[in-house]
């Protein structure tokens, strides 16, 4: 089962975040040992996390996460130009409104078994895959650039969702060395992964699927760090965020999506961060 946790549903599904901020820990601090920021008690979040990020999640069928990756705009900071910029050797990041970073991909090795079966780890991943790229699709993007390891190279490749192309070169990031694959978000991707995988329903839940997940509002735990956690974390440059929230402002293409982008940048800048020309989109 997929669910997509954005800025706007984040609220009531912290307790869904909070399981896959552990699960990244142990999966890219304690088994990969990668370089990454991780709170005392046991979950690993990172500066990019403050953005209000995409996050798409599989859950099992008792809904716990299994799987899940975050999608970040390439428009603004995102870990290929600010983290693995090694990667690039010397190129310059790519930045579109149409091309999405996907990272911190991973699925629960413990929780799920082998085979192809439910509730595997071969059927978790190809899950993850198919959601993915259909809610990309869905959201007008028509490319993937994402971080990876070599394993997960040799995972896309036999799940028949190889990349097109790479950018850069390997770099090494903690026990292995990572590189940047490009995805393109198509249909014929997207089926030739579920005809690998076997999946050929809906991967994504209902509305009420998902918000019958949700804890009543005064049992949801918080969505992201602590106080305490928060004044630990390192903080994204400002003017990097207020880039970052123009550009988002400026690629909207409807009321709601501009609706949304404006309260983004009042909530990351503060009630006075918008710019003059933010006001004057707005008005517009």
């Amino acid at each position: 089962m997929i669910i997509v946790i954005d800025a706007v549903n984040a609220h009531r599904f912290g307790h869904l975040l909070d399981e896959m901020f552990r699960l990244r820990k142990r999966v890219f601090a304690d088994r990969l040992g990668w370089d990454v920021e991780c709170t005392a008690d046991g979950r690993e979040i990172d500066r990019f996390d403050a953005l209000d990020p995409d996050y798409v999640l599989g859950l099992d069928d008792a809904g716990h996460v299994v799987a899940c990756v975050r999608a970040l705009q390439t428009t603004g900071p995102h870990m290929l130009s600010e983290v693995f910029s090694d990667i690039l050797d010397g190129e310059p990041p790519l930045r579109a409104a149409t091309i999405w970073e996907s990272t911190r991909f991973c699925v629960d090795t413990e929780r799920l078994g082998r085979g192809k079966a439910r509730n595997s780890v071969s059927y978790a991943t190809c899950e993850l895959m198919i959601g993915a790229l259909e809610y990309a699709m869905r959201s007008g993007i028509s490319d993937i650039v994402t971080v990876i390891d070599p394993v997960m190279d040799r995972v896309l490749k036999r799940s028949d969702c190889a990349p097109y192309d790479y950018v850069g070169k390997r770099a090494p990031m903690g026990k292995v060395p990572a590189l940047a694959a490009l995805l393109d978000c198509t249909e014929e991707r997207v089926d030739r992964v579920r005809a690998f995988a076997g999946i050929h329903h809906d991967v994504h839940l209902s509305d009420d699927a998902a918000l019958a997940l949700a804890p009543p509002p005064d049992a949801a735990p918080p969505v992201m760090q602590t106080e305490a956690e928060q004044d630990k974390a390192p903080s994204a440059d400002r003017a990097a965020l207020e880039e970052y929230c123009r550009a988002q402002i400026n690629a909207a293409r409807t009321a709601r999506e501009l609706d949304q982008a404006l309260a983004l940048a009042e909530a990351v800048l503060g009630a006075g961060g918008r710019t003059p020309d933010t006001l004057d989109r707005a008005a517009g």
